[in-house]
């Protein structure tokens, strides 16, 4: 179990030194809406605890040179920048180069990673002791923590990736299982944000694997990409450039997928519960705390739903992450296939 915690620290270091999204405006205006849909899925500048709000630090670069904040009020104060409808600006004009800034999704992507970190320094400190290894697990979580891996590694990582080979993969895929499970259960808090609802976060997240199944491809492997061994030299004109367009389009799909399930969920909850607000703005209290009876309980639903979904996209990442990986490790066979190519075409004759 001691590899579990290997992993992390790859994931922890590249997803942690992305440049983060693009934070909502800083201080919302007047939308005149009941509910700000947009306000709870887009990132900003804080995180909610017990409904009171946590400004985070600032930090940009520009024309060369670091500037570090508290939060944006600090950045502001400093008369070298100011807030425009494009976010905030150098007071000179100088465009800000890459915003570093620390926002709520970033942070929850941190809270993930952490918490998947802990959990397996704490298992892998048991299974030293020789509890679940020298004897049965002991306590639920501990027995969770077996279960989860013991699927990652025999149902995923021993079943698609070929061989051997499989050892080596299942600390980055039980890693991300878990870090991605639990970014995406932090969204079913009221306070809490889903940051695989961010495209920046999936798309990070999909490019670990698409490096590491590029290094783990073989040479037959990429035979199979450039040259496909035993194709007419015509019909490769067509099929290399689909190939090499392959290559980028399933990490695409694995960042895709995971973004698109997670915002549609986040937003389907905010819209139930805000018809309340809604219905009570245009027919009244009494009508829209009687009709609140109604979206709470498909609120309660959908929640049920999503905890759901959080686990299955955790799931569904992981495993076309096992196959992308298995497809790139595998070698072929080139004799047999001629063998039985000459086979056929005797039996034709």
């Amino acid at each position: 179990m001691q590899t579990a915690l290997r992993g992390l620290f790859l994931l922890l270091l590249i997803v942690s030194l992305q440049a983060p999204g693009v934070i909502a405006a800083d201080e919302p205006g007047e939308s005149g809406s009941p509910i700000d849909v947009m306000g709870k899925i887009l990132d900003h500048d804080y995180i909610e605890i017990a409904g009171k709000k946590v400004y985070l630090p600032r930090i940009f670069y520009s024309a060369g040179q670091f500037y570090f904040y508290s939060n944006t009020a600090s950045a502001l104060d400093s008369g070298e920048f100011e807030m425009s409808e494009a976010g905030i600006v150098r007071s000179d004009g100088t465009p800000v180069a890459i915003d570093f800034s620390i926002t709520s999704h970033l942070m929850y992507v941190w809270f993930g990673i952490i918490f998947t970190l802990l959990i397996s320094w704490w298992a892998a400190r048991r299974y030293r002791k020789g509890v679940g290894s020298e004897t049965e697990p002991k306590g639920v979580w501990q027995n969770l923590f077996e279960v989860f891996f013991i699927f990652i590694r025999d149902d995923i990582a021993k079943e698609y990736i070929p061989g051997e080979k499989y050892k080596k993969y299942v600390t980055y895929l039980f890693s991300v299982f878990m870090a991605i499970a639990f970014m995406n259960l932090f969204g079913l808090f009221p306070w809490g944000v889903s940051p695989t609802a961010d495209l920046t976060v999936t798309a990070t997240l999909a490019a670990i694997t698409f490096f590491i199944t590029q290094f783990s491809g073989t040479k037959d492997h990429w035979e199979h990409v450039f040259l496909f061994p035993g194709v007419h030299p015509l019909v490769r004109i067509i099929l290399t450039p689909v190939e090499i367009i392959g290559l980028f389009t399933k990490p695409f799909a694995l960042a895709i997928r995971l973004f698109a399930n997670m915002l549609s969920g986040k937003i389907m909850i905010v819209c139930i519960l805000g018809l309340i607000f809604i219905f009570t703005d245009l027919f009244g209290t009494a009508f829209g705390v009687t009709s609140g009876v109604v979206w709470v309980a498909l609120t309660a639903l959908l929640y049920i739903l999503k905890a759901f979904i959080a686990l299955l996209q955790a799931y569904i990442f992981t495993l076309l992450s096992a196959v992308f990986i298995g497809m790139a490790a595998e070698e072929h066979h080139h004799e047999e296939h001629e063998s039985s190519v000459a086979t056929a075409t005797d039996v034709n004759v």
